[in-house]
């Protein structure tokens, strides 16, 4: 009986020094000698795969390491980090981020397919609805724009984000996210 005590208490001890471990592990700090005094995409190389383990399992966090693969040029690893995100159930505002970073890489017609799923999976979101007609201002589809930016004002008239959003794709500026 006395050696299954033993055994137990190891046991315990083994699993907490674990978990401790790793908990420590993630919270490490970052070394400086990753990144100062190297050149700047090797500097930013070498922060992303940390980036991607800080993320962990966030939807929102891992799109925003994404957004970086893909804007600087590493678009295999983004789109890879968009798929593993959205093979899950996405929601709306996994799409809208998506759309966005599309967007900014002038890739027109994957933004609007992410975008036209944030339509279909929040219909009624004032501030996506003026954000996503904004950007079909933008691209010369005034009619569909108008269209949402009147569901906007709809569902809520007093919104200045999204009288901005409105106003900035008139005047050929993007519209804040």
């Amino acid at each position: 009986m006395k050696n299954k005590g033993w055994i137990l208490v190891i046991a315990v001890a083994f699993v907490l020094g674990t978990v401790v471990g790793a908990a420590a592990a993630k919270k490490a700090p970052i070394d400086p000698s990753i990144y100062a005094g190297k050149p700047p995409k090797e500097a930013g190389a070498a922060l992303l795969p940390i980036a991607k383990r800080i993320a962990d399992k966030g939807s929102w966090e891992n799109i925003a390491v994404g957004r970086v693969y893909y804007l600087s040029g590493q678009k295999a690893e983004g789109q890879a980090i968009f798929d593993a995100v959205t093979g899950k159930k996405a929601e709306g505002g996994d799409w809208i981020r998506i759309g966005r970073v599309y967007w900014e890489a002038n890739e027109w017609d994957k933004a609007k397919a992410a975008f036209d799923k944030v339509l279909k999976l929040s219909p009624d979101d004032e501030d996506w609805l003026a954000e996503i007609g904004a950007y079909y201002q933008l691209k010369g589809d005034r009619a569909k724009a108008e269209e949402l930016f009147g569901r906007s004002f709809a569902r809520d008239s007093n919104n200045l984000w999204n009288t901005l959003r409105a106003a900035c794709s008139y005047l050929g500026i993007a519209p804040p996210a």
